[in-house]
């Protein structure tokens, strides 16, 4: 599915290119994730590079609309955890979508000079 070449300041290497398969790096939470290998268990080992550090990451992809749909898969997944992390009143029972609205108020105001 392409590569990626991502240029970033090492503290103790400086300038560092280094160039992956576009699967093993991804950006989130103000970091680019690197897949670095795995462990002796089996689990992965990501380094994680924050983004004030990159100069640039350069891809290359086979298809930009597949590159396309996972932005918009990974993006839903974020907005999905923000919808359980955070609390939000949605007016309805178990956070669900309802048509009935809520009460509300209207407030008047006054559009012009006022004397003090």
């Amino acid at each position: 599915m392409g590569q990626a070449t991502i240029v970033y300041e090492d503290p103790d290497e400086g300038v560092v290119s280094e160039t992956l398969d576009n699967e093993e790096i991804v950006y989130a939470r103000d970091h680019w994730m690197v897949h670095t290998g795995t462990d002796d268990e089996g689990n992965d080992q990501m380094t994680q590079i924050p983004r004030d550090r990159v100069h640039r990451v350069d891809r290359s992809v086979e298809e930009f609309e597949q590159q396309a749909q996972t932005v918009r898969r990974r993006v839903g997944s974020i907005a999905s955890e923000l919808r359980e992390k955070l609390p939000v009143d949605m007016g309805a029972e178990q956070g669900s979508h309802t048509s009935e609205q809520s009460d509300g108020r209207t407030i008047a105001v006054e559009d012009g000079d006022r004397e003090t």
